[in-house]
């Protein structure tokens, strides 16, 4: 079904980078994607400047798509729906911004006198490889770019559909840097699936670093976010681990969990339905803003980098094993065990 929505789109500003689109979108349902409506419009722009105040590692992102259908739970993106009339909750999970012109875009934008070339990051806002990608096609166009303009690139993912796209990634890696993470904060099937409902299973996202190390493309593992009281104890984070290190990964870097506005509300009301025991001692680790204490961070960061070292990721001494086997059960946990580092 098609039809026009325009109410909410009257002065969109998605976050405050991004100055608006043509026309009013296209909003769109489609039986293959059963409680997602896609909204369809044509950007102005679509590579972003992060504003100097951002606590990331890189100036210019291209994003594709806004919401996501990965339906994390604890997404920091969430807030940026609410400039659109549309909820940080469920809408973010269904209601996905698609910008249909995004390809376009980018290789005019890559050809303008002012562009310098810099690092482009895409897949740091939501994943421009979640569901909708299946359906719009837009990162190979949108990689073409930037191999014909040998633009230096990289992308963080949780989903497996960035395989598909392999070929045209070697040829981009043969023209330019080319850069690839996979986002796993644990491997607990369990946990995955009553906070990542909507991704592939960690284990299958593991399974992509090692295939595009196979390739030749570098994959490191954003080890993020590392859920307090739910999968923060040594034996998590040593299971972690040894799966990263068993997949190739080039590098690991943990980051544990933060609750922005948006993120946070969705966030703690899953946790009084699914986990009420955990709400009282969530509200004392995060009482003063969205991230944990900072000891409980640097004790995280710690154990993470101990355990690489341990298994020698990113060095010579990781003999990458891209088949990843699911491991045993472990046996239950006695009481004593369940929060060591907090």
């Amino acid at each position: 079904m098609f039809y026009h929505e325009g109410m909410r789109w009257d002065a969109l500003s998605l976050d405050g980078q991004e100055p608006g689109l043509f026309g009013q979108p296209v909003t769109v349902d489609t039986p293959e994607f059963r409680g997602i409506t896609f909204h369809e419009i044509r950007a102005k722009s679509i590579i972003n400047k992060v504003p100097g105040a951002s606590r990331v590692p890189f100036t210019w992102t291209i994003n594709p798509y806004r919401g996501c259908s990965h339906a994390c739970r604890y997404c920091f993106a969430r807030k940026t729906h609410t400039y659109l009339d549309f909820d940080a909750g469920r809408d973010f999970d269904s209601q996905i911004v698609v910008k249909v012109n995004a390809p376009e875009l980018v290789r005019r934008e890559l050809a303008a006198p002012r562009w310098a070339g810099e690092h482009i990051a895409m897949g740091t806002n939501v994943d421009c490889y979640q569901r909708a990608e299946g359906r719009y096609r837009l990162m190979p166009g949108i990689i073409e770019a930037l191999r014909d303009a040998a633009n230096p690139f990289s992308i963080l993912t949780k989903g497996s559909l960035i395989l598909r796209d392999l070929p045209l990634l070697e040829e981009a890696a043969e023209r330019t840097e080319v850069g690839a993470a996979v986002s796993v904060g644990f491997v607990d099937k369990e946990l995955w699936r009553l906070i990542e409902p909507g991704t592939p299973s960690p284990l299958k996202r593991l399974e992509v670093c090692a295939t595009l190390g196979e390739h030749g493309i570098g994959c490191g593992v954003l080890m993020g976010p590392i859920v307090p009281y739910l999968s923060d104890t040594p034996r998590q984070l040593e299971s972690a681990v040894r799966r990263i290190a068993e997949a190739g990964a080039t590098s690991v870097s943990a980051i544990v969990l933060h609750l922005r506005p948006g993120a946070r509300e969705w966030f703690m009301d899953w946790l009084r339905e699914a986990r009420p025991e955990l709400v009282a001692p969530y509200e004392r680790l995060y009482g003063r803003g969205a991230y944990a204490p900072k000891d409980y961070q640097r004790r995280i960061s710690a154990k993470v980098a101990e355990l690489a070292n341990e298994y020698g990721i990113g060095d010579h001494r990781n003999p990458r094993r891209p088949r990843i086997v699911p491991p045993p059960p472990a046996p239950p946990r006695p009481a004593a065990e369940q929060l060591p580092l907090l």
